[in-house]
């Protein structure tokens, strides 16, 4: 599809999709998640062409085999009522992650922002309104770029993640950030589907302004797009590119959503999947790769990579 067609048929679909059933959103999305699939079949869930190591490359610390960094993007009220599922179940396995969120599609007390970070997580910016239209226009963009800088600075955080995967980096540049996570290794699944093809993260340098942000690009395919759009029943995949990405060094960034987790009450619901997907994904890499990972934050492995390679 030609690249000027495509973001206008994006744009479209957001402003027709509050009036479209969400089952309906979702059978769209299958059908044509179904065709997407058979034509990448050689570049996704992994793109074998693209484990080239970055220029300058030595290791990751202490001689670590790999990196681990773990998000999860807050949709809703439902995600943030799971969260502190999500936080002790993390905890008591050793692990730690980063929670965006979306401040104008849903309240988020200062409280749970503080109590989320006091445990040793991160906190990250996930848009403002999560309605696909922050990179409409320029207009709207800027306006939108004023509320957003000030939530980064009422809320002392450093990151920014796009709803939807959304991404124009050079309008990125003018967030006060020390890092974006709004890119892909590889996903044709997404709405704008260019993928960055690096399992590292990378600089992007501003053509204006020469302002450079840190690029964290996430490496295993999503939550809502394995198990609600493409209906598999294992984490098989989630698995087989985690091994992949071990054998090149890369960094395994995973993104999940505690919206779409059932922890025992939401079954029915079509769009869940039950956390024992995501916990099972944990105690994989906590026991096949037992002291071969670094494990960061997102805020974290940005600043190891701006202290190292800019």
């Amino acid at each position: 599809m030609k690249k000027s067609i495509r973001p206008r048929l994006i744009l479209l679909f957001y402003y027709l999709k509050p009036i479209i059933p969400r089952k309906i959103q979702l059978f769209i999305r299958q059908k044509v998640a179904r065709i997407l699939r058979a034509f990448h079949k050689n570049d996704w869930p992994i793109n074998y062409q693209i484990k080239d190591l970055p220029e300058n490359w030595e290791s990751w610390p202490e001689g670590k085999q790999f990196a681990l960094v773990l998000r999860h993007d807050v949709e809703s009220l439902r995600g943030i009522s799971n969260i502190w599922n999500l936080v002790e179940m993390e905890a008591a396995m050793g692990f730690k992650s980063s929670f965006n969120f979306s401040p104008e599609r849903y309240e988020v007390k200062k409280e749970l922002i503080v109590e989320i970070k006091k445990r040793g997580f991160e906190v990250g910016l996930h848009g403002l309104l999560h309605d696909g239209k922050l990179y409409s226009t320029k207009k709207e963009f800027h306006k939108r770029a004023m509320r957003i800088n000030q939530y980064l600075k009422d809320w002392d955080i450093n990151g920014f993640v796009s709803p939807s995967s959304h991404h124009n980096l050079e309008w990125i540049c003018d967030f006060n950030i020390l890092y974006d996570s709004s890119t892909f290794d590889t996903d044709p699944f997404e709405p704008q589907n260019d993928s960055y093809n690096s399992i590292f993260p990378f600089f992007y340098k501003s053509e204006n302004t020469g302002k450079k942000v840190i690029e964290l690009p996430y490496t295993l395919p999503q939550d809502l797009t394995l198990f609600t759009i493409l209906k598999e029943k294992t984490i098989n995949i989630w698995k087989e590119k985690i091994d992949w990405i071990v054998e090149n060094n890369g960094m395994v960034l995973l993104n999940t959503h505690p919206d779409y987790m059932d922890f025992g009450n939401e079954s029915k619901k079509k769009c869940m999947y039950p956390y024992t997907f995501y916990r099972e994904l944990l105690v994989y890499i906590k026991t096949k790769y037992k002291d071969q990972y670094i494990h960061y934050l997102p805020c974290e492995i940005a600043l190891f990579w701006k202290n190292k390679y800019e």
